[in-house]
């Protein structure tokens, strides 16, 4: 026993050592970052299903029966039941020679030592899950994202070589295969939409190397975003637990009491106890036949740089409720632009279902089939309009992202200026249009609404600006407030200023 927990503590200082923290979003696969390639395609041999078609295998021979009613006393046969499927995936990637190995970044700029050959292999754990008997696992992109080799743990001592066919770093869900000799144990895939704050939940994985770990805990909430940039927190909607996970435990199942997978596990915040986060399984069942497919993801794409309804802008646009996304700006060849969607417009609908947060709309497209046709209900100026939208494909690389202004209260205390090629020499900016922001008074409308040195004004009140009269004019009798659209590094938000004190 004693040598176990030597062991433990062994490896828990290692991945100390390796693995950089953070605060929220915190991948807790022991994975390595390192570069390497490896083939995206799945088996040539057999035909891959079309895409949105499922290819798991439907029910499971070994799942229990319905759950028992209250809290149970026991979770054994449970993890009896599941284990079998629950396979432990190491990786390793060789580093390049002359390359910088982790251990060095604890180290000053410039210091350098001889690395082991031993240690120029670098292995990393993760978990997975068996999701259909001809050898198809799921588990995080981050577990298996650029490996060189990718070795299979089953519970009955087998170990299989893996490929990877396909992977969705925007979501971190992966698929792998192996091929073996007899059918597989798999886990049934549930419906995470239908669970709830309270709802006891397994969780079984490899935490820090500790081959098939059961804990349990309770679903502690849903809907969770845990990325603090807007561009990661498109498709955040991750399901919050109390059962422990750990460094290993990425690309494990979440289980419910009938043995079904409702999340994958894949985050952990390191400044709390107990508080980790899962991929919805609804999520991932849209991805992985996709993955099985082609190998990657494509997903709907808009065309539209949108942010929250704020209290000032509903009362600038005199809207009844701070409900829907707000358009800031339009790819002018996107489709949203093709089907009449305009800057002010607000999107209270799409595809029949309503838009009632701003987060609503990014993952309502994304997960529309591309090319397919859908009912925008959108208002503007009071009054609600449907238009028709073609869908085009998202590119993820840098494109129109959500945009969020920071309003606050106050004095508007603006002081701008024309654009002279020495002016946006100095503040490094590209507008030609409109005034630039050279100062903000402190305390201020301005101040407080969030606008910055800097900042260019192409619009105040809906019309465009191209002097500082204009600007002051646009201004004039403004008591009830002013609305302005704002470029600030290269992307377009419209923010709300409150009226002037008396």
């Amino acid at each position: 026993m004693g040598h176990i927990l030597k062991w433990s503590a062994f490896i828990g200082l290692a991945i100390a050592l390796l693995v950089a923290s953070g605060l929220v979003d915190v991948r807790v696969s022991m994975r390595d970052q390192v570069a390497g390639a490896i083939d995206l395609f799945g088996d040539k041999e057999q035909a891959p299903a079309a895409p949105g078609e499922p290819f798991w295998s439907e029910g499971g021979a070994s799942r229990p029966a319905e759950p028992p009613a209250g809290a149970p006393t026991s979770f054994a046969d449970l993890a009896e039941h599941v284990s079998p499927a629950i396979v432990n995936i190491q990786t390793k990637k060789t580093l390049a020679a002359g390359g910088r190995h982790p251990l060095e970044e604890l180290f000053p700029p410039g210091f350098r030592f001889e690395i082991p050959r031993q240690l120029r292999e670098m292995p990393s754990l993760g978990t997975g899950f068996v999701i259909s008997a001809d050898g198809f696992i799921a588990t995080n992109n981050h577990v298996i994202e650029d490996v060189d080799k990718i070795e299979v743990n089953f519970l009955d001592g087998r170990k299989l070589q893996a490929e990877i066919v396909g992977r969705d770093p925007s979501t971190d869900v992966a698929l792998i295969r192996v091929k073996p000799e007899k059918d597989l144990a798999f886990l049934p895939l549930g419906d995470s939409d239908r669970v709830r704050p309270g709802d006891w939940v397994l969780a079984v994985g490899n935490p820090f190397g500790l081959e098939h770990t059961v804990t349990a805990g309770i679903v502690s909430a849903k809907h969770r975003e845990i990325n603090q940039e807007m561009s990661s927190r498109r498709f955040d909607d991750f399901i919050q637990t109390d059962a422990a996970i750990n460094p290993g435990n990425s690309g494990g199942p979440l289980l419910n009491l009938s043995g079904e997978v409702i999340g994958i596990n894949t985050a952990i915040r390191q400044d709390a106890n107990t508080i980790g986060f899962a991929i919805p399984i609804n999520l991932a069942k849209a991805v992985l036949p996709q993955l099985r497919a082609s190998g990657k993801v494509s997903r709907g794409w808009l065309g539209v740089m949108i942010q929250p309804v704020t209290a000032e802008v509903a009362a600038s646009l005199e809207l009844d409720s701070q409900q829907g996304a707000l358009v800031s700006d339009l790819d002018p060849a996107g489709p949203a632009a093709k089907a009449g969607v305009r800057r002010y417009d607000v999107i209270v609908g799409f595809g029949g279902k309503p838009v009632h947060e701003m987060e609503e709309l990014p993952k309502l497209v994304a997960s529309a089939p591309v090319g397919s046709k859908a009912e925008l209900k959108v208002i503007r100026k009071g009054k609600e309009l449907e238009l028709s939208v073609q869908l085009g494909e998202l590119d993820l690389e840098p494109e129109l992202a959500s945009a969020e202004p920071e309003a606050g209260p106050g004095e508007f205390g603006l002081q701008v200026q024309p654009i002279t090629p020495e002016v946006a020499e100095q503040l490094q900016i590209e507008e030609q249009a409109g005034v630039v922001v050279s100062a903000v008074e402190p305390a201020s409308a301005a101040e407080e609404a969030g606008m910055r040195r800097g900042d260019v004004i192409l619009e105040v009140n809906q019309k465009a600006v191209a002097s500082v009269g204009e600007f002051r004019g646009a201004l004039t009798g403004s008591d009830r407030g002013a609305l302005l659209l704002v470029s600030r590094g290269g992307a377009e938000i419209i923010v709300a200023l409150k009226a002037k004190k008396e």
